[in-house]
């Protein structure tokens, strides 16, 4: 979009948020002058919509009410299909989520035979530079490391050097963003590497303003997720390269991990940009049951505050589901006379 029309756009959102602690009434003006630009259900799900048709669907919008910043929601229950979303189809910042997407194109090439686990490459370290003062932020070369380890640093620790020597290993952003198209991907949106996204971050706050640039919805990034556990679009051992990454991922942990039974194994990669964090994941219940969920929150006033209601909401959800597998259990039992009253 044409800055200029950014300009248009934000300038009535900028005025009102500067009376937002005058008074309750400028509090009014300024959600009326956000809902008349991007519409209320950017603000806030609609907790009591006839789209939420049950309890467990009421409960996740009710966690996830963004009234202090949008929070998006998507998750599906991998053996019976069943999904449960709040603002999901709406675009959000993917920060580091996006490096799970870098990695299985990689992988696609390795399986292809064009690429290789055991191939080197130079970690690329960002240099000091000043904001928007070139397309791509500098980097300098750095230890070369093997594409599996890169990987294991990008997904395990999020290193931002490691993701950028793969991105130009795999060649840049388009590959990545050919690769999504082909998995059904529609929106996602790779732009600029890491180096660069973080330089430049802080340009717009995505608590109010959709950025399409280096994001993707809460459903695709799960359709993201259930594509790769499913072992849809890389062989077993390219699978296996993610997933255990995943497993073994040390960023996050008070974010979907962290109010998670201990039985549950919880796979998941973490993203954190100006005021605005993520997690997304693929929860596997004791009894081999897995979810796949997306959970992207901004605003609500800090980080903790960020990873607070992404540690509810993913519990809430893994319960949610768990309750539904014992009524249908339940209800299974009973069917086949198991259960009958005598």
């Amino acid at each position: 979009m044409d800055r200029s029309v950014i300009g248009r756009i934000l300038a009535p959102l900028a005025l009102a948020a500067t009376a937002l602690t005058a008074s309750p009434v400028h509090a009014q003006q300024f959600e009326t002058v956000f809902d008349s630009t991007f519409g209320t259900e950017v603000r806030e799900p609609r907790d009591y919509s006839p789209e939420y048709r049950d309890q467990f669907d009421l409960n996740i919008a009710q966690l996830a009410e963004g009234s202090d910043g949008r929070i998006g929601v998507h998750a599906v229950d991998l053996a019976t299909g069943r999904t449960i979303s709040v603002l999901g189809d709406q675009r959000f910042p993917m920060a580091s989520t996006s490096k799970i997407a870098i990695a299985a194109t990689y992988l696609e090439m390795v399986d292809r035979g064009e690429r290789s686990l055991t191939s080197e490459y130079p970690l690329l370290w960002a240099v000091r530079s000043q904001r928007f003062s070139s397309a791509a932020a500098p980097v300098r070369e750095g230890e070369y490391m093997s594409a599996l380890d890169l990987i294991d640093l990008m997904i395990t620790r999020s290193s931002n050097p490691a993701t950028d020597a793969l991105l130009a290993a795999i060649g840049g952003v388009d590959p990545v963003n050919d690769w999504a198209r082909r998995a059904g991907l529609e929106d996602f949106t790779l732009t600029r590497d890491i180096a660069t996204l973080v330089r430049d971050d802080g340009e717009f706050d995505p608590a109010v303003h959709i950025d399409e640039r280096d994001s993707a919805t809460p459903e695709a990034m799960v359709e993201l997720l259930s594509g790769l556990y499913q072992g849809r679009w890389l062989s077993a051992s390219s699978r296996e390269v993610i997933i255990d990454a995943m497993e073994r991922c040390r960023t996050g942990r008070r974010r979907i991990p962290a109010l998670m039974p201990d039985n549950v194994t919880v796979a998941h990669k973490t993203g954190s940009l100006n005021n605005t964090s993520s997690d997304i994941g693929i929860l596997t219940a004791p009894d081999g049951r897995s979810i796949a969920v997306a959970i992207y929150v901004t605003g609500q006033g800090s980080r903790p505050n960020r990873e607070a209601r992404i540690a509810s909401i993913a519990r809430a959800i893994y319960d949610g589901y768990a309750e539904e597998a014992q009524r249908s259990f339940a209800n299974a039992e009973y069917g086949s006379g198991n259960g009958s009253a005598r």
